[in-house]
């Protein structure tokens, strides 16, 4: 692409041609895909991709406008959103701007006219990895020098980024009360219990045992989050302190958290899960269901293996009594 305005440079140098879109500048990050057809406000304000620039693998991606009620958090967390075909539209009832003047609104770097096809096979064959997205005028060697710059996400503390700076509570009535160790969670996950009945409270990630058991909740949450749960040991030492004493349960980063403090460790995926219509079987009752995933590590069965090669769920003695995975 001859007269292209930006380009996505991959820390093992290779090179795609775009039209720099959206806010002015460059962004650097760990590059990632994610297959959702819908949700792109959504994936953009996911404290999940903190630190993440987005591959679209759906080719349309803008069509219905960005609104205050498609926002996840109080703002966009991934750094850049990489489009095949970027629309700026504001058709839809609820949609309140225009999908790229969203982005511009907030700061986000944008490239659109990228073949994201092959995006996505370089990095479902090379894994994901560091890279960029920059104007076309910024030489690479320039970009170069900033990827390099740029740390890798394993070993990565961003919960501390994401989480709060103090409790704040949602919900009322007479509900269970439900504490959530607060890594990035979504607005989404807080409608849905609050909408369920229950009473929620999110703490900073660094809050302790005691002051999240000082609140008498029916059970604790360990919500979703950026980053890498093995830089996370503050965390999984205190939920350590509160398995056995509450139910104790966590999805995506929470899950991997929950995981190793019962004595399991976790991995870098090569390119992770992002996106929908990721088919999960309940090894206790054979079915298998579709999800939505977000994640870019996973937990090792015991023994360290990778995938479990049976229909009946994996057993094995913790600290706590028997586990099942």
């Amino acid at each position: 692409m001859a007269d292209a305005t930006g380009y996505v440079l991959l820390e093992d140098g290779t090179r795609f041609d775009g039209d720099a879109c959206a806010a002015p500048g460059h962004a650097v990050g760990e590059v990632v895909f994610t297959t959702g057809m819908s949700g792109y406000q959504e994936s953009m304000t996911d404290p999940s991709f903190a630190g993440q620039l987005i591959t679209f693998t759906y080719p349309h991606i803008g069509n219905y406008g960005a609104s205050t009620e498609a926002m996840e958090s109080g703002r966009a967390w991934a750094r850049a959103a990489i489009m095949r075909d970027a629309r700026n539209g504001e058709d839809a009832p609820s949609a309140e701007r225009g999908w790229l003047d969203w982005l511009a609104d907030c700061g986000v770097v944008g490239i659109t006219g990228v073949d994201t096809r092959a995006l996505v096979m370089h990095i479902r064959n090379a894994g994901a990895m560091r890279g960029g997205v920059f104007p076309g005028a910024m030489p690479e060697s320039q970009a170069r020098e900033l990827i390099d710059a740029e740390p890798p996400m394993a070993g990565q503390d961003l919960a501390g980024l994401v989480t709060p700076a103090e409790i704040s509570r949602h919900g009322a009535g007479d509900g269970p009360r439900i504490a959530v160790i607060d890594t990035g969670i979504k607005a989404s996950m807080v409608r849905e219990l609050v909408a369920r009945g229950a009473r929620v409270s999110l703490h900073p990630c660094r809050s302790s045992a005691e002051e999240l058991l000082g609140e008498n909740p029916d059970a604790i949450f360990l919500a979703n989050g950026p980053g890498d749960p093995a830089a996370l040991s503050y965390i999984v030492e205190t939920v350590r302190e509160l398995v056995g004493k509450k139910p104790v349960w966590g999805i995506c980063l929470g899950h991997q958290l929950l995981c190793r403090a019962v004595g399991l460790e976790t991995y870098k995926l090569p390119f992770g899960h992002r996106g929908a219509n990721h088919p999960v079987r309940d090894l206790q009752t054979g079915r298998v269901e579709i999800t939505s995933q977000n994640h870019g590590f996973a937990a090792l069965a015991p023994g360290g293996a990778r995938t479990i090669d049976t229909d009946e769920p994996v057993r094995w003695q913790t600290d706590f009594g028997e586990a099942a995975l």
